[in-house]
């Protein structure tokens, strides 16, 4: 289930953009929710994934946050007429106006992190000195 892999490294890459607010003086809140670009010829199954999402941000700044996830349709494009078409599932590589094969993929490829919501708004550190006492 490579669903879990990919959720573990989406995990980890908010996990290390919430290390950089932090280390720059900004405290992350925690994450209300990621969101995903998948593409329909990727060979992720959504529902495994935001099943392994939820398993994988146990314990993590990420817990109780949601994944929504984009399906980006496949598209391929002929190199010598030039048409594009939907490649839809299977996946349709043919072109169907000349019948050569598809000389590029143009998208369904895709799994990329688009955004991710904080929980609420960044605030700084708070001082690491003691506040002085009132007499």
């Amino acid at each position: 289930m490579h669903e879990m892999s990919i959720a573990m490294a989406v995990v980890e890459q908010v996990e290390e953009a919430a290390a950089r607010l932090a280390a720059g003086g900004t405290a992350p809140p925690g994450v209300r929710e990621v969101r995903l670009q998948v593409g329909e010829l990727a060979g992720v199954l959504p529902d495994s994934l935001s099943f392994c999402f939820d398993l994988a941000c146990s314990g993590t700044v990420l817990e109780g946050s949601a994944l929504l996830t984009e399906t980006v349709p496949g598209r391929a494009r002929c190199e010598p007429c030039d048409h594009e078409w939907p490649t839809g599932l299977p996946p349709r590589l043919g072109c169907p106006r000349c019948g050569a094969g598809a000389s590029e993929l143009l998208s369904g490829r895709e799994l990329r992190i688009t955004e991710v919501r904080w929980a609420g708004p960044l605030s700084p550190e708070p001082p690491s000195a003691p506040l002085a006492k009132e007499r």
